[in-house]
């Protein structure tokens, strides 16, 4: 699954927001394959999404919100896609282009009203699609698909059955009410997870596979044994924040190294990681990654602009609440940075994107100590 273009309007802190997932022109020698859709080299799209900016900017409600939608177009219930609008007196929507499993682009458009009139449903939704050709770009396709007349229809349980069966993986920090969709355990979930967990804790010995009891592991270590139950690990207390978030993390690659999923939404899993670790698991999973599939990570670390990946890969998501009608944008580094010479490193430390974390307050406060 390829998610395109995203439009959100009125739900979380989300007011006109945009943000496009294709790319001009081919990149030559770039360190990721196959950044078109496979029989569609024309078709470019950004195959890795690195997110980045400061807390509260919305990296982590771009994927609560594409996971909702994503539960909508699968389960057809309204129901969790409401309890994130924002202002429930006015009309909130959202209009999303992707890829599925044929050569096929979809747009959805959706809005939710404020509240029933005339007998009209509070959700309309509207399924637009056109044919991927041989030859077409995104471009192409999305200008066609604006040639055909929306319609916002009562019925979106029809509007939904027109799209094909979707396939996700999202994880998100421990602290978050969202938890982590895993898929199943594939035969190369145990060495995953025992690589992933003895990488993140030396002290950890083996992770195995208990024969006798589903979905468990045991982690063996020098003092005493730990169980891994259903993702949880029982006596967590003994484990570091970030080796706990190396269970998710193992999840997430042996989903991608199977190929279960397609679309993969990592979420500041690495906050309690070294840089160098967090790189070098970013780029297994960049590597895993098939034909047609796609990976959003998110992350505070700018050591990752270093590593060599295309100037695309990265968005920068800034906050301003003195715009009231965008309040949250999105910066496309390779919109400011076109040739192959220019430093997305040096950008970043000179705020070239206008989205460093404002110090001021911080630094305020360091004037208390001569009020005493």
């Amino acid at each position: 699954m390829i998610v395109m273009d995203l439009k959100i309007d009125n739900f979380f802190a989300f007011k006109d927001f945009h943000i496009n997932m294709s790319y001009p022109k081919k990149i030559i020698n770039s360190n990721i394959e196959g950044e078109f859709l496979k029989g569609r080299e024309n078709f470019r799209y950004k195959k890795v999404n690195i997110l980045m900016g400061a807390n509260a900017t919305g990296k982590t409600s771009i994927g609560q919100m594409l996971m909702t939608i994503f539960n909508f177009i699968e389960r057809k219930e309204p129901g969790r896609l409401k309890e994130k609008v924002s202002d429930k007196s006015n009309v909130a929507s959202f209009s999303m282009d992707f890829v599925v499993h044929s050569y096929r682009l979809y747009r959805i458009d959706v809005a939710i009203m404020n509240k029933k009139r005339d007998g009209d449903s509070e959700v309309k939704v509207c399924t637009r699609f056109v044919e991927i050709s041989k030859k077409d770009s995104y471009e192409t396709c999305a200008k066609r698909i604006e040639e055909i007349p929306i319609c916002m229809e009562d019925d979106f349980v029809s509007e939904l059955e027109k799209i094909e069966h979707l396939g996700w993986m999202f994880a998100y920090p421990s602290d978050s009410d969202s938890g982590a969709v895993q898929c199943s355990e594939n035969k190369n979930f145990p060495t995953i997870l025992d690589h992933t967990l003895r990488a993140l804790d030396p002290s950890i010995k083996k992770v195995e596979k208990l024969t006798k009891v589903d979905n468990t592991y045991v982690i063996r270590m020098n003092s005493q044994d730990l169980i891994i139950q259903d993702g949880e690990v029982i006596k967590n207390s003994i484990l570091s924040s970030g080796t706990k978030s190396g269970i998710d993390v193992a999840h997430m690659l042996s989903a991608i190294y199977a190929g279960e999923c397609g679309f993969y939404y990592c979420d500041e899993k690495f906050s309690y990681i070294h840089t160098e670790i967090e790189k070098a698991f970013l780029s297994i999973m960049i590597y895993g990654l098939k034909n047609d599939e796609q990976l959003f990570f998110t992350t505070h670390n700018t050591d990752i602009v270093e590593m060599s990946l295309p100037k695309h890969t990265f968005t920068f998501l800034k906050k301003d609440m003195n715009d009231d009608s965008q309040p949250i944008k999105c910066i496309s580094a390779s919109r400011y940075l076109k040739r192959s010479t220019d430093s997305l490193k040096n950008a970043i430390d000179n705020d070239l994107f206008s989205v460093s974390p404002n110090l001021e307050l911080i630094y305020e406060i360091s004037n208390l100590k001569n009020s005493q």
